[in-house]
């Protein structure tokens, strides 16, 4: 199973580095399409990151053409609070790529509209603008792989001072 973010213009590091934790922790592929609004060396962008950009697969891009140009396959959801969908409602195939706007716009509409099957909505209350991005990104990943069942994810963690055993 194949799981891929893709970041449109992110404008705020930390942010950024919050998702390339969350891709990292949780085996997705991070690529950031530009123009950002920071440097790949910013220092936010890193410390957000912490220690885990060693297992992290990301790739750069010019702009959205150049990303489409070098992945012309793949099964496109495109996240905005514009979308008619919820995210819940789509059943996510294999080699799927999740698309996050900047956090001041979203995703261009031209986009949205050209693709308004494969646009869906985190739900929220009607007085709220938008999720935090990373969140989004985070509760994006999470449904994907929870119907993929967590693939290659471990799913039960050890007591430091205790013995899970002991309680049976």
């Amino acid at each position: 199973m194949e799981l891929n973010i893709v970041m449109v213009e992110p404008e705020i590091p930390q942010n950024t580095g919050n998702v390339a934790r969350t891709c990292a922790a949780t085996g997705a592929r991070l690529h950031l399409v530009g123009p950002m609004g920071f440097t790949p060396d910013d220092k936010k962008l890193k410390r957000a990151g912490l220690d885990y950009w060693h297992l992290l697969d990301i790739t750069y891009y010019d702009s959205l053409s150049d990303f489409f140009e070098k992945n012309p396959e793949g099964n496109n959801y495109f996240f905005s609070t514009k979308a008619q969908h919820r995210h819940t409602d789509i059943k996510y195939p294999d080699k799927v790529f999740l698309f996050f706007g900047k956090e001041t716009a979203g995703l261009p509409e031209k986009l949205l509209y050209e693709n308004a099957d494969t646009c869906v909505r985190i739900p929220m209350i009607d007085d709220a603008r938008s999720l935090n991005l990373s969140n989004s990104v985070a509760i994006g990943v999470y449904e994907v792989l929870r119907q993929w069942n967590y693939p290659k994810l471990l799913e039960s963690g050890e007591l430091r001072n205790y013995n899970w055993a002991d309680l049976k």
